[in-house]
Formats: structure tokens, C-alpha cells, sequence
């Protein structure tokens, strides 16, 4: 009986370490489980965060964009004003010097004729003296 009687306790002890192994067995499994779901929802987290922050960037450099394109336009215009400005003021002085000139030639060409006439009345004069 003896026998039985130990038997019988191994196998109550051995039953209760089954017992107690499948608990941490369910316990291990448990705390890996939720390691798996927190990890789960940290890189789910994360994704987000540089799915948002993609995105602010993406807007930022199409908002950038379009501010540079303004302020080029804005230069190209700027650029065409001065451009015109300083050829209408290239025609301005280029008939202003043709107005000079022209008047230069009209006063040297009376000059001429002024300085021809004082030379054919001398002419003359010397001529009348020569004749006398």
C-alpha cells in the first residue's frame, strides 16, 4: 500500500506542476501577446506621425512653390516696366539730339552763308577799288 500510496502522490504532484506550468505558459503568452498589440500600435502610431508630417511638408513646398512663382512673375513684370521706361526714354533722347543736330546744322549752315556773303561783298568792294 505503501507503494500505491506513493505513486499516487507523484502522480497529485505531478498533476499540480502540469497545472501550474500551463498557467505560466498562459501567463508568458499573455505578456507577449500585449508586448505584440502595444508594439502593434506603437509602429501603427508612428506611420501616422510620418504620414502627418509628409504631409505638412508636401503642402509647405507646394505653398512655397507657389510664393516663388509669384514673386517671379511679379520681377518679370517689374523687368518689362523698366524696360519699357528706359526705351521710351532712349527714344525721347535719341529725337532730342536729332532736334539738336538739326538745329546745329541749320545755325553753321547760316553761319556759312553769313561768312560767303561777307566774303562776296568784300569781293565786290575790292573789286569796285580795283576798278576806280
Amino acid at each position: 500500500m505503501k507503494k500505491l500510496l506513493i505513486a499516487a502522490m507523484m502522480v497529485a504532484g505531478l498533476a499540480a506542476c502540469t497545472q501550474e506550468a500551463k498557467k505560466e505558459t498562459q501567463e508568458a503568452a499573455s505578456a507577449v501577446a500585449s508586448d505584440v498589440n502595444a508594439a502593434a500600435e506603437n509602429a501603427t502610431s508612428a506611420v501616422d506621425a510620418a504620414a502627418s508630417e509628409a504631409k505638412g511638408a508636401a503642402e509647405q513646398a507646394v505653398s512655397d512653390v507657389k510664393d516663388a512663382a509669384a514673386d517671379a512673375k511679379a520681377t518679370a513684370d517689374k523687368a518689362v516696366s523698366d524696360a519699357k521706361d528706359a526705351a521710351g526714354k532712349a527714344v525721347e533722347e535719341a529725337k532730342d539730339a536729332v532736334s539738336d543736330a538739326k538745329d546745329a546744322a541749320k545755325d553753321a549752315a547760316k553761319d556759312a552763308m553769313g561768312k560767303a556773303a561777307d566774303a562776296t561783298q568784300e569781293a565786290a568792294d575790292k573789286l569796285k577799288d580795283a576798278a576806280k
